[in-house]
């Protein structure tokens, strides 16, 4: 299952702007917010903050509910591997629910744009 997702880095920038870390926090883990700092300065990196966003919304697309009591920002996780490439994940109760056994995600950012796709790998039937 595929689901894309597209979101403006001013969107984003004016979310940060408006409601600082306690914005963040509604959708992402203590764990993605130290990710999406720039540096040491405890800047914010805004284009991460977008990419995880429209990866979060992807997830939740691929598995068909969208964002709801279903499925929730928190219920999703995002990481890096050993490379910095992303990785996604779901609570087990999620990934148990959807019947999901792996994720893949990529995410890009150009022109202003965050955009984020993710693969969702249905177990298989025994």
């Amino acid at each position: 299952m595929l689901g894309i997702d597209i979101v403006s880095i001013e969107r984003m920038q004016r979310l940060v702007a408006r409601f600082g870390i306690k914005g963040l926090r509604r959708f992402l883990s203590a764990d993605e917010i130290n990710l999406c700092y720039k540096d040491s300065s405890k800047a914010f990196n805004i284009s991460r903050i977008a990419g995880f966003w429209a990866a979060k919304e992807a997830c939740a697309k691929a598995l068909g509910v969208g964002i709801c009591k279903e499925l929730s920002f928190l219920d999703m996780t995002i990481s890096k591997d050993s490379k910095n490439a992303p990785l996604m994940n779901l609570t087990q109760s999620k990934m148990r629910e959807f019947g999901i056994d792996e994720i893949a995600l990529s995410i890009s950012h150009d022109g202003g744009f965050a955009i984020a796709a993710v693969l969702c790998k249905r177990c298989e039937k025994a």
